[in-house]
C-alpha cells in the first residue's frame, strides 16, 4: 500500500561522518574523539545541528567546526582535509547504493522525495552530484524556512508528493527526525548501517531495492509468464538450481517481442518472447527463432552481440517461442549527446566502426543467405512500409502522400548488398562503462540483406531531430563543437573510411527514406495508443507529421538534384510524375 519513499540527504544518501573520523584522526595526529565531540558539542546547538537546520552557511559551519576542534584538542585541526577524506572514504560507497534504491523504488511505480539541507558545502559544490531525476520531489529546508524535526517539513513533502502519511516511508539517521515523522503517521527506517536499512525497506515494500537495471519496469498486466515453468526450463538448460526465488521485470520499450529481465540465482538474463499478432512489418517467419540463429551467426562472425544461451520453440512452455540471453553489462545511451564529453567523439567513432563490421560480414560464410534477395532491398522496403502506413493511417498527412509518390521514382540505380541491421542507431548499442567501446549491438528484428547506406542514413537521423523531440531525441541546432560531438559529415566520413567507400551522390534519397520509415513507425504508435491514453506517454499525433516534413525536405533536395541531371527531353516527364498528387 506504500506510494512513496522519502530519503533524507544527510546521513542517508550522504553518510554520517563519525565512522571516518577515527581513522582520519589517527593519520592526522589529532587526539582521538576530537571530531565527534566537536560535531556533537552543544547538543541541539552544535555546529552540525545548526547547519542541518539551515542556521549556518557552509563557510560558517566549517569555521565553527574548526574552532570547536581547536578548543578541544588545543591544536589547529584541518577540517577541510577531514571533509574530503570523508567524501573519498564513505560517500562514494553509500551514495551509489542509496541512489540505486531510489531508482528501484521509482521503477516499481512509487514516488520518491529528497529532503535536502543545503545545496553546497565546502568550496563551491556539494559533496557528490545527486541526480535529480531519481526523485519526484526535492524539498530544501533552508529555502522553505522550515527545519527538521519540525513536522511541517514532512507535511510539505507529502503534499508535493500527493500522498498520505500512512502511504509513505522515511529513511533518516536522526532519531529526533524519525520521531517527528512517525507522529504524523509515516513509516520510518533508521539508517545506521545502510545495508541493514535497505533490508528493512525491502521488507516494508515487498520488492528488492538493489540490483537496479535501467529501462525496466514491473511486468505489465496481461504480460505475465509462469515462473514455475520458466524456472524448470532454466534449471534443465543451464544446469543450475539456485535456492533464491526467480525474479522477473519487463524492459520498458515497444517491440514485436516481449523482453523480460530474469534474475536466476546470481545471474541476470534476458528473455525475449514472441507475441501475436506482430504489430510491425517484421521480416517473414517467427521473430524469436530467426533472431536466435542470427545472433549465433553474428557472434561467430565477430560482431559484438549478446551471448545467446537457449532457444525454446515449444509453445507449451510459455505460450510462444522464446530465447534466453546473457544480460550484457554496460550502458545504453538514451541521450545522443552522451554524458561523458571526453568520450563523445570516441563513441561515435566506435559506432561507425561497429556498423562497418556488420556490413563486412561474409554472408555466405556466416550462413545468412536466407535473410533476403539481392539487389532490390530499397524497393521492397518502400513497398512494405507504404502498406504498413496505409494499415495504420488515421488521417491524411500531405507530406506522406507526396513521399509515397516520390520514393518509387527515385530508387538508387545500383545498390550494394550486405548484411544490414535495419534499425541501427545509438540507443541500440551497449557501450563499455569506462571507455568508448561497443560491447553489444541490440535490436536485430529488421536485419536483412540490403543496402548498407540505409543503415548509415538511419543512424544519421539524430542530427536533424530536435533535442526534446518526444519520439527520439536528436541534436538539431545543438552546438556540436561545444558538445564534443562530430558533425554528420564527420561521422559519415568515419564510416566511409572504415569501408573504403564514398558517400553516394543520392544521399538525400536515403535520408528521405529513413525519415519516411520513422514517420510510419510513429503513426503506428499513435494509431495503437491515441493521445491521452496511458500507453501514449509523451507521444503526440503531430510527431508523424513533423518527421514526414523532414523526409520531404530531403526528398526535395534530392529531387532538384535529379532534375538538374536529367536530359531536357525527360525533365518534364519526371517532374510531372514526381509531383503528381
Amino acid at each position: 500500500s506504500y506510494q512513496a519513499v522519502v530519503f533524507e540527504e544527510s546521513g542517508v544518501l550522504l553518510p554520517a561522518p563519525q565512522g571516518t573520523a577515527t581513522d582520519w584522526e589517527a593519520q592526522s595526529c589529532v587526539p582521538p574523539g576530537t571530531m565527534q565531540q566537536a560535531l556533537l558539542c552543544g547538543g541541539e546547538n552544535s555546529p552540525s545541528r545548526r547547519y542541518s537546520r539551515g542556521e549556518l552557511t557552509a563557510v560558517e559551519f566549517l569555521q565553527e567546526l574548526g574552532q570547536q576542534c581547536f578548543e578541544l584538542a588545543n591544536v589547529r585541526v584541518p577540517v577541510d582535509s577531514f571533509l574530503w577524506d570523508l567524501i573519498r572514504a564513505e560517500m562514494t560507497k553509500q551514495l551509489p547504493i542509496m541512489a540505486e534504491a531510489a531508482q528501484c523504488v521509482r521503477a516499481q511505480g512509487l514516488k520518491t522525495a529528497l529532503l535536502s539541507n543545503k545545496r553546497c558545502l565546502g568550496k563551491g559544490g556539494r559533496f557528490l552530484a545527486l541526480d535529480p531525476r531519481h526523485f519526484d520531489v526535492v524539498v530544501e529546508s533552508d529555502r522553505e524556512g522550515t527545519v527538521r524535526p519540525d513536522p511541517g517539513i514532512y507535511r510539505l513533502c507529502l503534499e508535493r508528493l500527493g500522498v498520505q502519511p500512512q502511504e509513505s516511508i522515511l529513511l533518516d539517521s536522526s532519531s529526533h527526525n524519525l520521531e517527528a515523522a512517525a507522529q504524523l503517521g509515516l513509516r520510518t527506517v533508521k539508517v545506521d548501517d545502510p545495508e541493514a536499512a535497505l533490508k528493512e525497506l525491502e521488507t516494508h515494500l515487498g520488492f528488492p531495492v538493489r540490483g537496479f537495471v535501467p529501462y525496466t519496469c514491473p511486468v505489465r498486466p496481461g504480460m505475465e509468464i509462469p515462473k514455475d515453468r520458466l524456472r524448470k526450463f532454466l534449471e534443465d538448460v543451464l544446469g543450475a538450481h539456485p535456492t533464491a526465488p526467480l525474479e522477473l521485470r519487463q524492459f520498458d520499450h515497444r517491440e514485436s517481442t516481449r523482453s523480460y529481465l530474469v534474475k536466476f540465482g546470481d545471474r541476470l538474463l534476458v528473455l525475449k518472447k514472441e507475441k501475436e499478432p506482430p504489430d510491425s512489418p517484421s521480416p517473414p517467419g517467427l521473430a524469436v527463432p530467426r533472431e536466435y540463429r542470427l545472433l549465433k551467426a553474428l557472434s561467430e562472425a565477430g560482431v559484438p552481440v549478446p551471448t545467446v544461451l537457449a532457444l525454446c520453440e515449444d509453445s507449451s512452455t510459455l505460450g510462444t517461442p522464446f530465447l534466453v540471453l546473457e544480460l550484457c553489462p554496460g550502458r545504453v545511451p538514451r541521450a545522443v549527446s552522451l554524458p561523458a564529453r571526453a568520450q563523445r567523439t570516441g563513441r561515435y567513432r566506435a559506432m561507425s566502426h561497429v556498423l562497418a563490421r556488420i556490413h563486412s560480414v561474409g554472408v555466405g560464410a556466416a550462413g545468412l543467405q536466407d535473410l533476403g534477395e539481392h539487389g532490390n532491398y530499397i524497393q521492397q522496403q518502400v513497398e512494405t512500409w507504404t502498406k504498413q502506413y496505409r494499415a495504420v493511417e488515421t488521417r491524411v498527412i500531405p507530406a506522406m502522400e507526396r513521399l509515397i509518390q516520390w520514393l518509387p521514382l527515385h530508387f538508387p540505380e545500383s545498390q550494394k548488398t550486405t548484411l544490414v541491421h535495419g534499425d541501427f542507431r545509438m540507443d541500440h548499442l551497449v557501450f563499455h562503462p569506462d571507455r568508448p567501446e561497443v560491447l553489444a549491438v541490440l535490436g536485430w528484428k529488421f536485419a536483412a540483406l540490403g543496402d548498407p547506406f540505409s543503415d548509415l542514413a538511419n543512424s544519421c537521423m539524430t542530427y536533424f531531430l530536435p533535442p526534446h523531440f518526444s519520439a527520439r531525441r536528436g541534436l538539431s541546432k545543438c552546438d556540436l563543437g561545444q558538445l564534443g560531438v562530430p558533425t554528420a559529415e564527420e561521422y559519415c566520413q568515419m564510416y566511409c573510411s572504415h569501408m573504403g567507400v564514398e558517400r553516394p551522390e543520392n544521399w538525400n534519397f536515403y535520408m528521405a527514406f529513413a525519415f519516411f520509415r520513422l514517420a510510419v513507425v510513429l503513426q503506428g504508435q499513435y494509431q495503437r495508443c491515441p493521445a491521452g491514453s496511458p500507453a501514449a506517454g509523451d507521444s503526440s499525433p503531430q510527431d508523424a507529421d513533423f518527421v514526414a516534413e523532414l523526409a520531404w525536405e530531403f526528398a526535395t533536395r534530392e529531387g532538384f538534384r535529379v532534375f538538374e541531371r536529367l536530359p531536357s527531353t525527360k525533365l518534364l516527364a519526371r517532374h510531372s510524375s514526381s509531383w503528381a498528387g
